[in-house]
């Protein structure tokens, strides 16, 4: 190995920058080839033709599955002055935040057949 260190050292600049973008030229075909190879293994594996249509995407993930449907979340709290509704989950509206700073519990906000303290008696 010492005796190629001493040739490159030995070199021109002209002569190193060609032998330069001569090795670039044949790196870059091989990754583009072992690219190309992987995208076949990968379409045999799982994805079929549809993994490579979706790989062009720009932003998409070949291996991402389409995000599951939720069942749609009914409100359970509503704000009396203005009618918001929060359904519980998540971060609390800021009209909630404020009105139990004031002193108010959540219980009072919540949406239902019956009063909290009638809820209590049954």
């Amino acid at each position: 190995m010492p005796a190629k260190k001493l040739e490159l050292e030995s070199m021109s600049l002209d002569d190193l920058w060609s032998l330069h973008e001569e090795i670039s030229g044949i790196l870059s075909d091989r990754i583009k080839a072992e690219k190309h190879e992987l995208e076949k293994r990968l379409a045999v594996l799982g994805g079929g033709v549809a993994v490579l249509a979706d790989s062009s995407g720009p932003g998409v993930s070949p291996t991402a599955k389409a995000r599951r449907k939720y069942p749609r979340v009914l409100p359970k709290y509503r704000n009396p002055q203005t009618s918001e509704t929060w359904s519980g989950r998540g971060k609390r509206p800021r009209w909630l935040v404020a009105a139990m700073k004031s002193g108010r519990r959540i219980e009072d906000f919540r949406i239902g057949d019956a009063s909290p303290k009638l809820r209590q008696r049954a």
